[in-house]
């Protein structure tokens, strides 16, 4: 089943009739990155200023927050890729644009923590543009060229946190709306740009029947289990999700409260690793995979989750947190390595529905762990306790990324068959 698939990938169809396709899509994660990247120093400023609330109350809202995203995301996601299946990537790509863009009008707008809660849930539904684009990349490449264009599509994510984060710390100094506003122009801007430019690239000969047994999360996990590796896969996939939403959680609170730091500086740190995972991702992941093979690159890379969750949590300044950064460059590799084996395990009819589950997988295990982990800071920050601590789920997350690398070495084997 797996090599039928592979070879029909890689003949005719839209592929030799898009030779840019990846330069496209690369250039629409860059530019909804900068905009999703524009709002994360002042979002603890915005929840703290429209409702009113402290740090500690601040950091469970925009954990729940994140999990008003994350749930509708899951809900969705592998209904928008078996319709790219279907109906091709681009319409989808294009819908997946304009519901951002929507969400930070919401976002900019929100009278109220209700409104902001609508924003989030608005932008899970219709953000799945990381779904399209990596279908659009497995359109386009070889099955043993798949990890470094994934890796590619992860570098471009992280040139979007550069300059993302480091302008919205700066427009955050003018108020905590401003950003928003900011990041709706360039979701619009994306959009018209997409419209004239983006090329189709699955032909109608390579697209199948929509079936809604295929298109919930829940079906999409059962399909799953027809390909080999790919669920003892997805459990990793999750998990290793799960651990790693810490950062969205708590990093511009944990910032805030640990060091100080204003909307600037959080700005500026996030855009430091911005640049550490864009040169991991975009430079270094072909030669290492190359060199080690994807299971052994993705072992280096949770190998170095564990070692920077430790070390954040331990980190007494501005330079142990950049030290570290460089140390956790390396985790870059996980998601594009594991994307890269379940991709081959698939047939082209089957790339969308694989992505739309995968997302499904991983903003389940984000919206559990986001919850989670914003719960965990907020325990331990609760002014009521004699010595709060803004350390204590990095410490968490570590023991957690530990056991999921051992659960990836018990499976390795198989996956270095997929």
């Amino acid at each position: 089943m797996v090599d039928g698939g592979q070879g029909r990938g890689h003949t005719g169809g839209m592929r030799a009739a898009s030779p840019h396709a990846v330069t496209f899509v690369l250039i629409t994660v860059f530019l909804d990155m900068v905009g999703f990247g524009l709002i994360m120093p002042v979002l603890p400023a915005l929840i703290q200023d429209v409702g009113a609330m402290s740090v500690a109350d601040a950091t469970r809202i925009g954990g729940w927050m994140f999990a008003a995203f994350a749930l509708t995301q899951f809900a969705f996601s592998p209904l928008m890729g078996n319709l790219s299946d279907r109906f091709g990537r681009r319409p989808l790509l294009l819908l997946a644009v304009a519901g951002l863009g929507v969400d930070y009008l919401f976002s900019a707008l929100a009278p109220s923590v209700f409104w902001l809660f609508v924003g989030r849930a608005v932008a899970g539904l219709c953000g799945s543009s990381f779904v399209i684009a990596n279908a659009y990349i497995a359109d386009v490449t070889a099955p043993e060229d798949r990890a470094k264009a994934f890796g590619m599509i992860g570098a471009a994510f992280g040139v979007g946190f550069v300059l993302g984060p480091a302008i919205g710390g700066l427009l955050g100094t003018y108020g905590p709306r401003v950003p928003f506003y900011v990041a709706a122009g360039v979701s619009i801007l994306n959009l018209i740009y997409g419209w004239f430019v983006l090329p189709e690239t699955l032909a109608r000969e390579k697209r199948r029947a929509f079936e809604w047994r295929r298109a919930n999360p829940f079906g999409t996990l059962a399909v799953f289990r027809t390909y080999a590796g790919v669920l003892p896969l997805c459990v990793v996939f999750g998990l290793y999700f799960f651990a790693s939403a810490i950062y969205p959680a708590i990093w511009p609170f944990w910032g805030e409260a640990k060091f100080g730091w204003g909307t600037g500086m959080i700005g500026l740190s996030l855009a430091a690793f911005g640049i550490i995972t864009a040169v991991f991702q975009g430079f270094v992941t072909g030669p290492a995979v190359a060199r080690f093979g994807e299971v052994r690159v993705a072992v280096i890379g949770m190998v170095s989750a564990v070692v920077a969750a430790v070390g954040y949590g331990f980190a007494g300044g501005l330079g142990m947190v950049v030290f570290f950064m460089l140390v956790h460059g390396p985790e870059g590799f996980v998601h594009p390595m594991l994307t890269a084996i379940m991709s081959k395990a698939v047939p082209d009819d089957a790339q969308g529905e694989l992505q739309g589950g995968i997302s499904s997988v991983m903003n389940l295990a984000m919206l559990a762990g986001t919850v989670f982990f914003s719960q965990v800071f907020a325990h331990f920050m609760d002014e009521a306790r004699a010595q709060p601590s803004p350390n204590v789920a990095f410490f968490v997350a570590a023991g957690l990324l530990a056991v999921i690398l051992a659960l990836f070495m018990a499976t390795k084997p198989k996956a270095a068959h997929v």
